[in-house]
């Protein structure tokens, strides 16, 4: 993430606007990934994609969704995953996850990126140009109210925000050779932020930066790159170490341990 688009020292933002602001809040949660499939430590075996491995009990991207139904200031959730998986997973929150189903939630079909993924929830999204678009990972369940909330007043102030938090160990960037990564320079850690989700964003902000992006061809690594890319600086809000992405089986002993640890972020919890 470039500094020079972002910035790191925003502070949180102030969430009594949260709830009376005349806009209404979308959240884009892409869950049609295939890429990454969950090694279980006992077999070694693949099992389901990431976001459908179980946290206690319960598929992640269950816990995930609850977060974001829990919020008050969340209007419609955005889902997209795979045609073949919608209605197996329509029924698990039908019998398993009712809570969830109290806000409006839409299925939509994912494709074969993220980037198209999210076009595609962006496209059956009914918003005006203020409405504000939020997009997070499946695989983040311990994000909390205070987050989305500071992304929501932020995007709403600046026309973009994420979640990030600062570098702790010292950043190198480097040269790729035949004979390893060489080191070019050392990036100064007060110039860089590590990116979280929720992304947040003006419809009018987004809905131009991914048309941009479709009619160049270009592919982002995140939401704010195609933002960047149009001109948009987007701020930045502090995010929380705990609001971890879940990709490999080391990443669910530590979400596990933050299930059980006294003080936890419970995933009901908004």
């Amino acid at each position: 993430m470039s500094a020079k688009n972002t910035r790191a020292a925003v502070p949180r933002a102030v969430k009594t606007c949260i709830l009376i602001l005349p806009m209404k809040v979308f959240v884009i949660i892409p869950a049609a990934g295939l890429g990454t499939r969950m090694v279980t430590s006992s077999t070694r075996k693949p099992g389901p994609p990431k976001q459908f491995a179980e946290l206690a009990g319960s598929p992640i991207l269950v816990h995930t969704l609850r977060r974001f139904a829990a919020s008050k200031a969340i209007d419609e959730i955005y889902l997209a995953l795979r045609k073949n998986e919608m209605d197996g997973f329509r029924s698990h929150l039908e019998h398993e996850a009712h809570d969830i189903l109290q806000k409006t939630v839409h299925f939509v079909e994912g494709g074969e990126h993220r980037q198209e993924s999210v076009a595609n929830a962006l496209a059956a999204v009914s918003a005006k140009p203020d409405d504000i678009i939020l997009v997070h990972d499946a695989v983040r369940p311990f994000v909390t109210r205070e987050i989305i909330e500071d992304v929501i007043a932020s995007a709403s102030k600046h026309g973009a925000a994420i979640a990030g938090i600062p570098a702790i160990d010292t950043v190198k960037q480097v040269d790729r050779t035949a004979d390893g990564a060489l080191i070019t320079a050392t990036v100064p850690r007060e110039r860089v932020v590590l990116a979280q989700t929720p992304q947040g964003f003006r419809y009018s902000v987004i809905k131009k930066a991914f048309d941009d992006a479709i009619a160049d061809g270009f592919t982002g690594t995140d939401e704010a790159s195609l933002v960047e890319r149009s001109g948009q600086e987007v701020a930045v809000v502090m995010g929380s170490p705990r609001n971890i992405k879940i990709t490999n089986p080391s990443d669910m002993e530590l979400a596990e341990f933050y299930l059980k640890s006294p003080g936890s972020l419970n995933t009901r919890a908004s």
